[in-house]
This record gives structure tokens, sequence and C-alpha cells, in this order.
């Protein structure tokens, strides 16, 4: 099955690409999620407009990526969230949370599909997300995740 990725999917390609999937992975996963759509000659028009966006999104360049990546890793982020007594929080931190920390901290616009966490954080303490710049530029931030006062 052939599709449009309108969504970066891990593994398999960034939004704007088109992709040969097996047919049940595209119909039952990708195309219902709204990660994929369905190739046609009409959906070249639309590969170009996602393709579009996507450049000006992304960073354009190594050097700057590299840059991006200096001012994040130089300091921990702080979230605030709300914990019981032990230290476990009420939920989870999610990509989104951690994202609007670090333009909260005074750190760069990070696009939330850009955070990847190693395992869910549900406690408070430091722990570590990664930051997918660029294809060759992954930043490690430290989250120095506290309870809300």
């Amino acid at each position: 099955m052939k599709l449009i990725l309108t969504q970066e999917v891990s593994g398999l390609g960034t939004p704007g690409d088109v992709v040969e999937v097996k047919d049940g992975y595209g119909r039952n996963y990708l195309v219902p999620r709204g990660l994929a759509t369905t190739w046609s000659k009409g959906g070249e028009k639309q590969v170009s407009a996602i393709r579009k966006a996507r450049k000006t999104r992304e960073i354009a360049t190594l050097d700057e990526a590299k840059a991006v990546k200096q001012r994040l890793e130089a300091k921990p982020v702080r979230l605030a969230v709300r914990a019981g007594t032990a230290g476990r929080l009420f939920g989870a931190v999610t990509p989104s949370d951690i994202a609007s920390a670090i333009v909260a901290a005074d750190g760069p616009q990070v696009d939330r599909r850009k955070v990847e966490l190693p395992q869910a954080i549900k406690t408070t303490g430091d722990h570590t997300a990664h930051v997918r710049l660029h294809p060759d530029v992954q930043a490690k931030v430290t989250l120095r995740v506290v309870a809300e006062s």
C-alpha cells in the first residue's frame, strides 16, 4: 500500500514522504490515526504543501541545530506539577508539557512531536528527555520535576 505521511512516524519517515507499507499497517494504524493518507496523483500537490510547511518549522542548518542543542543542554528545565506526598505525580509529564516548559525557561520553540521520553515520568526528581532537532542532532534535556506549591 502506498501512503503519504502527514506526521512523523518513527522508523518510517517524516511528513511529506511517500512510503510503501503493508496493507494492514496502513489501513488499521496509519490512516485511522491521521498519520498518513492514501497516495494518489492529486496527492502529489499535498506532498509539496506538507514539505513546504515542514521546512518552515524545521531548523534549517546543522550549525543552527548544534547551537540550539547547546542552549537546551546548558541548564535543566524546571517543571512544576501536581504531586502527592510520596513524590508520585497525579498523572504523568507529557511531551507537550516539556515543550511548553522549555519555552517558559527562555529556551527555543520546540515541537512536541520532536520530544521523546525513554520512559514515562510519574515521579518528582531529575529525568532526561531527548529532543530531535535535526536528522543528525539530538539534544539530551535534563528535566527537574518538582511538586507544585
